[in-house]
């Protein structure tokens, strides 16, 4: 009895994550008013910003980091002069050059004293002043904010509800491993054992539409939990009722070995990025924005095991045809000791959250008003010196 009930539980929580269609045809796509979406990717780790866009420029960061300073002619992609991309990310390179990524540098959230992953992620994710001061999660939060009802729909793209997206308002989960694979039997057994109640059977009828719909996003291809399977997926929820999606990469915890370390984690945010483009396709691509952040950045010095420790300033990344790409944007605060922070990371000069508030603004019409005292209590917002935003 007991394993009866337990396979039933379970069933039923998979039906309620898949209870609605991720596909629909372009043509109905294109009827549907607020087409606009948003993708959050949290990187966890602490992703080191001096190490994907160096400032190579500065002679400063070569004394900071002899074994991890790049220039142009040691591998780096030279973007402005000033900075370079690292060369493992050279796939980016045409959505740069098209204006659709871009980077935000020295951005931290109010977490700037301490240096815990734990306590840096939730404050990333609850858009909090500090730690515990909410305990939900801002892209939950917008939802209720949105003026439009048909742009409320949001997945997290993972096996479990993650902090961003936790809260009152409705959120579908779903990873690239969920699959209702039910044998002809057993379909007709929960026919007949939802027959009766037709809530359930709603739910039952749903379910296996979108298992249906769900199979259709990767074909006969295997079902990768990779950042491309799962960016694949997100794509996928996007082209149909979907318009808010996140999903995580980890992997960016680099104190030793940076060099190899490092090379993981970067190959997936490049496939998931160029991955997003592909599936969504020119013409939603053309209404997305995808935020890149990251809890904190890591030390200006490397260690003593040609790594780097947990720090504050950092860097997010833009992509997408809803902003304008193919710019270093930030007020950047130099590498002079006297220049950082508590002399030792890199200086924040923004807030990371102004730049999730601009981007929900711009996509889904929240008011300033909602952003500063529902989404992101107490955060000061300029909506208009947000350059990465099309007007």
């Amino acid at each position: 009895m007991n394993e009866f009930l337990l396979s039933r539980r379970t069933f039923l929580a998979s039906a309620c994550c898949v209870a609605a269609s991720p596909l629909v045809t372009p043509v109905t796509f294109a009827a549907v008013p607020g087409d606009k979406r948003f993708v959050t990717i949290v990187l966890r780790g602490a992703l080191d910003s001096l190490y994907l866009l160096q400032p190579y420029a500065d002679p400063m960061l070569k004394s900071y980091r002899p074994e991890l300073a790049l220039d142009p002619s040691s591998g780096l992609i030279d973007l402005d002069g000033q900075f370079g991309l690292h060369g493992e990310a050279a796939e980016l390179l045409p959505l740069w050059k098209s204006g659709e990524l871009g980077f935000v540098n020295a951005v931290s959230t109010p977490y700037r004293d301490q240096r815990s992953h734990f306590d840096g992620q939730d404050v990333l994710e609850t858009g909090g002043q500090d730690v515990s001061d909410v305990n939900t999660g801002w892209l939950n939060r917008a939802l209720a904010t949105i003026p439009r009802s048909e742009s409320r729909k949001a997945i997290d793209v993972n096996t479990s509800a993650e902090l961003i997206l936790s809260g009152p308002n409705p959120v579908d989960t779903w990873s690239t491993q969920s699959d209702l694979a039910i044998e002809p039997d057993e379909l007709d057994f929960f026919r007949r054992l939802y027959g009766n109640d037709p809530a359930f059977s709603k739910v039952f009828a749903e379910a296996m539409n979108t298992d249906e719909d769900s199979d259709g996003i990767f074909g006969t291809n295997a079902r990768a939990a990779n950042p491309a399977g799962i960016a694949k997926l997100t794509a996928g929820m996007l082209k149909g009722d979907y318009r808010l999606a996140s999903f995580s990469i980890g992997g960016w915890d680099t104190h030793i070995g940076q060099k190899n370390i490092f090379r993981k984690p970067l190959k997936g945010l490049v496939a998931a990025l160029t991955t997003l483009k592909t599936e969504l396709g020119p013409d939603i691509w053309s209404k997305t924005a995808v935020l890149a952040m990251t809890e904190f950045g890591r030390t200006v010095r490397q260690n003593g095991s040609k790594g780097t420790d947990h720090g504050t300033g950092g860097l997010a990344i833009i992509a997408g045809g809803a902003v304008r790409g193919g710019k270093i944007y930030g007020k950047w605060p130099g590498l002079r000791e006297d220049q950082l922070f508590e002399g030792r990371d890199l200086m924040p000069t923004a807030d990371v959250r102004e730049i999730a508030a601009s981007l929900l603004h711009s996509q889904f019409d929240v008011s300033a008003g909602d952003l500063t005292s529902k989404v992101f209590p107490g955060l000061s917002l300029d909506l208009k010196s947000q350059g990465f935003l099309r007007g």
